[in-house]
């Protein structure tokens, strides 16, 4: 058992269906994930607690990979905490892999990297893949795809891959890997990088359909990059495609102080 009024630092992994939640980050007045772990963390330990996470999905994007993390002072042990939230609405959040971590870990300035998968329909509708994939016209061959996306990897200003009015510091991020895999009627893009600005990979996405399309090359990506225009690239792919997948952070960072 965990001793009264010790505050443990706790993080733990979320998965949840974000079709019917305006994303992660709490705004009044309507649904986020945020607000509905909040709210089950307040039944389980009568603490009006505040959650962070390591990414601000977007309405409408999905997760099987959200990191969050809290501090409580509540006894119920930490192994127990996926069981109570997980028999608590909304089900369409679950928690798991809850870990006591060290007081100064946090789930999204400790984060080294963040993992993206987007799933194109590349086929016949259907209702089992239509709140969690972008169907699209025949995509065919993925060369022009993986030759557009070679561009993309490594540092780069991506303010043209970023949703206009964003307010950031700086618009550089590192992408290290991105790559495009087909299963069957299934088009995976994964991107990984060590953060994301506001749609990044949902423009991404945009642009490369616009390269499968012919309307575009794929030698136009170093272009579209150093014209440094949210205009100069394709439109935003809609969010159901859209999953938070992984966050890695550095091991020494979640060791439990002994």
């Amino acid at each position: 058992m965990t001793a009264a009024g010790r505050r443990r630092n706790v993080r733990l992994i979320l998965e949840y269906d974000g079709t019917d939640f305006h994303g992660f980050q709490r705004q009044p007045g309507v649904p986020t994930i945020q607000e509905a772990v909040e709210a089950k963390l307040l039944r389980i330990t009568g603490e009006r607690l505040v959650v962070t996470g390591a990414g601000r999905t977007d309405a409408g994007v999905h997760a099987t990979g959200q990191v969050i993390h809290f501090r409580t002072a509540g006894t119920i042990p930490t192994e127990r905490l996926t069981v109570a939230m997980n028999s608590l609405p909304p089900y369409a959040i679950v928690a798991r892999d809850a870990r006591e971590v060290p007081d100064a870990f946090h789930a999204r300035f400790d984060a080294m990297a963040r993992v993206y998968r987007y799933w194109l329909l590349d086929g016949e509708p259907s209702p089992f893949y239509r709140r969690y994939t972008h169907r699209v016209a025949p995509l065919g061959d993925l060369g022009r795809l993986r030759e557009a996306a070679a561009h993309l990897v490594g540092r780069h200003d991506f303010v043209s891959f970023c949703a206009a009015g964003a307010e950031v510091a700086h618009h550089v991020r590192e992408v290290k890997r991105l790559r495009i895999r087909r299963a069957g009627a299934l088009v995976m893009v994964e991107v990984a990088a060590d953060g994301f600005l506001h749609s990044m990979v949902r423009i991404i996405v945009g642009t490369l359909l616009e390269v499968a399309a012919g309307r575009r090359e794929p030698g136009e990506m170093p272009a579209i990059l150093a014209a440094r225009d949210r205009e100069a690239a394709g439109p935003t792919a809609p969010a159901r495609g859209l999953f938070l997948t992984r966050v890695v952070y550095p091991e020494e960072v979640l060791r439990r102080r002994e």
